[in-house]
């Protein structure tokens, strides 16, 4: 009958003997280093090559984890921009779609509706319209922006000093800083120069 090497003699110590049998990379731990004054490189004492080879595996597995997870939030974040990206324009879109709706809305309102009925709608429409965020654009009175405002007529003033939409013909939108189309004014301003 062999004796198992592992086991302890009469009269010894017994050993212990552990087996590490998880597939989990152990925690990286700052190694203790001192510095050989020939070489550069850093060792940890009392180790030997396989100790050294992995704790190398795991700064390199760290420093990979480490990108991978800036990848992903980079990722996360130019997807949560794309999605409010797609969901303005969606908004744009069912707007644009409603502004002949609204046009014709103002057109009833200007005819003086009697019983009020064209009002109501036209109220509740805007407030509604509003709540997408559509806000409207021109007014009389404003300076007169061509980013903004479209001139249909222009009217020469001897006394004004810059230009200023009188009239507004059609309101303009916007949504955001997106403006979905200037408003048509009727502009006075200063005669040209000759």
């Amino acid at each position: 009958m062999s004796k198992d090497p592992h086991l302890p003699r009469q009269g010894e110590r017994p050993l212990v003997l552990v087996r590490d049998r998880s597939a989990a990379i152990p925690a990286a731990l700052p190694p203790r280093q001192h510095r050989d004054a020939g070489t550069d490189r850093a060792e940890t004492e009392g180790e030997g090559p396989h100790e050294t080879r992995l704790r190398e595996q795991i700064a390199e597995l760290t420093a990979d984890l480490q990108r991978l997870k800036a990848e992903y939030d980079n990722y996360r974040k130019r997807v949560r921009r794309d999605r409010l990206a797609v969901q303005e324009i969606a908004v744009v879109n069912v707007l644009t779609g409603l502004l002949p709706v609204l046009d014709v809305m103002e057109g009833i309102h200007r005819q003086n509706d009697d019983h009020g009925a064209a009002e109501v709608l036209s109220a509740t429409f805007q407030d509604q319209l509003a709540g997408l965020g559509l806000r409207t654009v021109g007014a009389a009175g404003e300076p007169f922006d061509p980013h903004t405002h479209e001139a249909i007529a222009y009217d020469a003033s001897g006394i004004a000093r810059e230009a200023v939409c009188t009239e507004v013909l059609r309101r303009g939108y916007r949504v955001g800083d997106r403006l979905l189309r200037p408003a048509q004014v009727t502009v006075t301003g200063p005669a040209p120069a000759a």
